[in-house]
């Protein structure tokens, strides 16, 4: 024993720890010793220093090792393993249990073993051989053991005495034996637990009944809440061993005067009548941590549309500011400045921070449906929600906050934040934070406070304390508030700008004096005297008031009943600046923005808004979205498909609008987005069907995965899609005949593979909360409509061959593979290149192409007004340079097999210029017409305005078509 306390002596010399440190370690060495002076371990020179460590951080793990002295032999013995210790708790806690028969036996078990492991963990948090994550998990486990393991074993006793509870909520079924939940609240639920903390949890179960098996029978709520209270006790007492883990049961509806446990049904009805959004803030991290873990599932599944709402969810985030302003006069008044948890840029902070987010975005975005913060943080910083400067920001202050709080906290093994005042305690946590001293690490910690408050101030701050002393939002509040004349107001909407005051005026009155906002709720009513102020001052200084303010009436009026909306745009002035930009650019964005207000989330990253994504950037995003929802809840994957295309639409016209985006780009985006979708949706379809039916079969027998393609036609197929395109499609297949599925409900292949097409178009055109997907055009299939949904690719190719009209052939030019089995595909591009590649007689077909344009132009161009130029169906307009294009292909494919490649008109004219059947100049001018007349077309959609010019505006360019169609055509050979 002398030469391992000269050894220890001179370790703790040159630890370099400070005076009044090393004298706490050498006061507990000596405690030791007296009481074990036999002991003898052989300790290597990094096991002293770790011993040192930990006893300089933490008078309890001193404490634990002198009473038993067999617990630290056990550390040094195991050291290496003691990380993974962490992953066994429920395993060594049940043995360690195993042999208790009484309540004592019980508690002591307990405990002794809680204090074991707080030691195993205050030495490799103090000595940083594990991160603070680890910790937190590490700790949470232990929880979680502990409360499983106690109520397993308080559960069987109990209904020795009282009976098993039995229940049921089907009508007429048998009641089968009921088990409580426990939720973990808070930093429990989220794997957070800290060093000393309280765990704070609700009880439940899953159904009212009555226990059996005893003489007195009683209901299974007075059963769990017996239960529940043995269960608190066991935890949470205080003996001679210490406690378990102290209990807070005051989250629970109705908080401490509520029933200590309710039934699912119970629990449903409160937080769907009075759940208050500190609640909902609360739920965030609910956790099943003990008990029937499959029906407490159940019942988080039930309760996650009060936590997450089906939209944005920005009002959320003023009862977030109000929570924080509690807290901060609650910090002011019991002077707790100096806590790192609620003071100001503490741990709370951060929190707010990070649920703002969850519960604004979390009911669209299901990545954000996570207890964990930090990997919240980083979902937020990949979603680029927060920046790669601010996640780290965060992340680091929230990492030393936690790192101090522990550190405060394993002195004593008692739950608190505050920073100590006394300097012995400050140098011990300087040193478990590996500062050099008090100074270096107050500085720190402010640095980072400072950090914190700034980023909270960002996200939660309340954006009206920087605009009350604006002169004009007062003026335009008298006016929404009725305080001025008629002349006033609209001498002031005169004074401010507006020129077709009249109309303006009238519009905005009709809102304010309306039947429809008499019908609102008080907190609408005031949402909207916040949000209408802005909304006229924002107006005001823009290009065109009017127009500004006329185009997002409609808004306000299509959300008076969800006026949360509103709140994001109050929050975000910049927003409303950007938004009033782009409706005054286009009617047509302003329309679906009314008609889908869930399109406002777009607006809170504008570096996003005006920069759509790449293809595969557009797949992987979908691809994540579309991973958060459960495989077979196809209302919520609608819903999301819809919301994704209708999000990136948005993102595409406004980048057009603002000029950021040229006509070809942005055809490619919105073709991208289509092809992407539909991808999806041949996955969802096909998952759906093969889980009922199994796979379907070819000729030989062979699975087919998927043995399906979609083919894109018209605009989609020839890269050409606008805002508002339907899509043209057909389906193909190559299942075998009197083949059937490998399911246990087999049905033949070529049934399978039309109820696949069926449920594709089921998907794409069932009018949802948020519309429809696509307006689907099936007519181009071989024999239209009234031909088979889905063909086999032999019959298409027999049909193709042998019935299909010229323009079918026509039609075949533009025709590419969207999405699909790949060797299916490349089958498909064989096939039209020998359909396209026949050699054609020359005048026959010539014959054809003009009698079907002429059909065409009577039927759609312009035919009462001779002043307009209909763009796309007029002589000399788009259709006739897609005509030229077609017959081109199919005139001359079988010389020229390079004009098979593409199915788009502008690198077809680009082929045939290569091949020298196009003039350069000719060639050029197809171009040019083509590209003005698609723009004109596109301008005009956004305008909500139908595809004529007036004669005479693009002369030249019509002319010059008009010319080269009459000498390509007659010209051929």
């Amino acid at each position: 024993m002398e030469s391992l306390t000269a050894l220890f002596s001179q370790h703790l010399t040159s630890s370099g720890l400070p005076d009044p440190v090393q004298q706490v370690v050498e006061s507990h060495w000596q405690q030791f010793i007296e009481r074990h002076p036999t002991f003898d371990l052989t300790l290597d020179p990094r096991l002293i220093n770790e011993l040192i460590q930990c006893w300089a951080g933490s008078d309890f793990a001193a404490q634990q090792c002198i009473r038993y002295p067999e617990w630290l032999e056990t550390l040094c013995t195991n050291r290496k393993q003691l990380p993974d210790m962490a992953k066994n708790h429920a395993e060594r806690l049940g043995s360690a249990i195993a042999l208790a028969t009484t309540d004592d036996e019980l508690n002591r078990a307990l405990r002794l073993y809680r204090n074991q492991e707080m030691l195993r963990i205050i030495w490799l948090d103090l000595n940083r051989l594990v991160s603070m994550s680890d910790t937190t998990k590490d700790m949470s486990n232990l929880a979680d053991a502990c409360i499983d393991r106690t109520l397993d074993w308080l559960y069987h006793d109990a209904c020795k005495t009282m009976g098993t509870p039995f229940g049921t909520n089907i009508p007429d079924e048998e009641p089968v034996a009921q088990k409580m939940i426990v939720l973990g609240m808070g930093k429990l639920g989220a794997y957070d637990l800290n060093l000393s903390s309280d765990i704070d949890l609700m009880f439940t179960f899953p159904c009212q009944g009555e226990t059996r098996g005893a003489k007195k029978v009683i209901t299974n709520q007075e059963f769990f809440i017996r239960l529940g209270q043995r269960l608190i006790k066991a935890l949470d007492s205080q003996n001679a061993d210490g406690f378990v883990f102290r209990v807070d049961m005051r989250l629970r509806p109705y908080g401490a005067s509520g029933a200590l446990a309710l039934s699912f049904a119970a629990m449903e009805q409160y937080y769907q009548d009075q759940g208050r959004d500190w609640e909902r803030y609360a739920m965030l991290k609910a956790r099943i941590v003990a008990g029937d873990k499959t029906s407490g599932q159940q019942l988080l599944d039930t309760l996650r549309p009060f936590v997450y709402r089906r939209y944005i969810d920005f009002g959320s985030i003023s009862a977030l500011r109000e929570m924080k302003q509690l807290i901060q006069r609650e910090v002011k008044r019991k002077g707790m400045e100096s806590n790192i948890k609620l003071g100001p840029g503490g741990i709370r902070e951060i929190e707010f921070i990070i649920q703002s987010f969850q519960i604004i975005h979390g009911g669209r975005d299901r990545s954000l449906q996570e207890r964990n913060l930090l990997n919240v943080l980083n979902t937020l910083k990949e979603k680029q929600w927060l920046s790669p400067e601010e996640a780290a920001e965060l992340e680091s202050a929230y990492i030393y906050l936690r790192n101090l709080e522990h550190a405060i906290q394993a002195i004593d093994d008692r739950q608190t934040q505050d920073l100590p005042k006394g300097a012995e305690t400050q140098a011990r946590i300087a040193c478990s934070m590996q500062h050099k001293n008090w100074n270096e690490l107050l500085t720190t910690l402010d640095q980072h406070q400072k950090l914190v408050t700034a980023h909270f101030d960002a996200v939660i701050a309340d954006p009206e304390a920087k605009e009350k002393s604006d002169t004009n939002s007062n003026q335009w509040q008298s006016l929404w508030l009725s305080r001025l004349t008629e002349e006033e107001e609209q001498q002031l909407m005169t004074q401010e700008g507006f020129k077709n005051v009249k109309t303006s005026w009238r519009r905005l009155i009709s809102l304010r004096d309306g039947k429809a906002i008499t019908r609102v709720r008080k907190q609408s009513h005031d949402r909207l005297d916040q949000f209408i102020p802005l909304l006229l001052t924002v107006a005001a200084a823009s290009t065109e008031p009017d127009t500004f303010l006329l185009r997002i009436l409609p808004l306000v009026e299509a959300v008076l009943r969800r006026t949360a909306y509103l709140v994001l745009l109050i929050e975000n002035p910049g927003a409303l600046e950007h938004l009033g930009r782009l409706c005054i650019a286009s009617p047509w964005i302003a329309e679906q923005i009314a008609r889908f207000p869930a399109l406002l989330d777009e607006f809170l990253n504008l570096g996003d808004l005006y920069n759509p994504p790449k293809k595969a950037e557009l797949a992987d995003e979908l691809r994540q979205q579309l991973a958060h929802i459960p495989e077979d809840d196809l209302e919520n994957q609608m819903e999301a498909l819809r919301h994704f295309k209708m999000a990136h639409i948005l993102r595409v016209t406004a980048a057009q609008v603002s000029g950021k985006l040229p006509l070809m780009k942005e055809s490619d985006y919105i073709t991208w987005i289509a092809e992407v979708i539909l991808d999806a949706v041949l996955a969802i379809a096909w998952r759906n069907l093969t889980e009922k039916h199994g796979m379907p079969q070819d000729a030989q027998g062979n699975l087919c995965d998927p043995g399906f393609i979609i083919v894109g036609y018209g605009k989609l197929g020839g890269i050409e899609l606008g805002p508002g395109s339907d899509l043209d499609l057909v389906f193909i297949h190559n299942g075998g005949t009197n083949k059937e599925t490998n399911g246990a409900r087999s049905i033949d292949s070529t049934t399978f593979y039309t109820r696949l097409g069926q449920r594709i178009i089921h998907i794409l055109t069932t009018q949802t909360p948020s519309g429809i997907l696509y307006d689907t055009d099936m007519r181009l299939r071989p024999s239209g409509s009234k031909g088979l949904l889905v063909n086999s690719l032999p019959y298409f190719e027999k049909y193709q061959k042998e019935e299909a009209w010229t323009w079918e052939h026509q039609a075949l030019v533009r025709a590419r593979v969207i999405a699909g089995d790949q060797a299916l595909a490349q089958q498909f591009v064989s096939l039209r290149a020998d359909i396209l590649g026949i050699e054609r007689d020359t005048e026959k077909l010539k014959v054809d192409v003009i009698n079907m344009r002429h059909k065409m132009r009577e039927h759609l161009g312009s035919k009462t007004n001779q002043h307009l130029f209909h763009l796309k169906h007029d002589k000399g307009g788009i259709v006739d340079i897609e005509f030229l294009m077609q017959f081109s292909v199919l005139n001359y494919a079988n010389r020229y097999p390079s004009l098979l490649k593409w199915t788009d008109n502008i690198r077809i004219s680009e082929e045939l210029e290569a091949v020298h059947l196009l003039t350069h100049e000719d060639a050029r001018q197809l171009r040019e017409a083509y590209k003005t007349f698609r723009l004109a077309i596109h301008q005009k959609a956004l305008q909500n305005e139908a595809p004529h010019i007036e004669t005479g505006t693009a002369n030249h360019m019509q002319s010059n078509v008009i010319s080269i169609w009459n000498h390509f055509l007659k010209g051929c050979n």
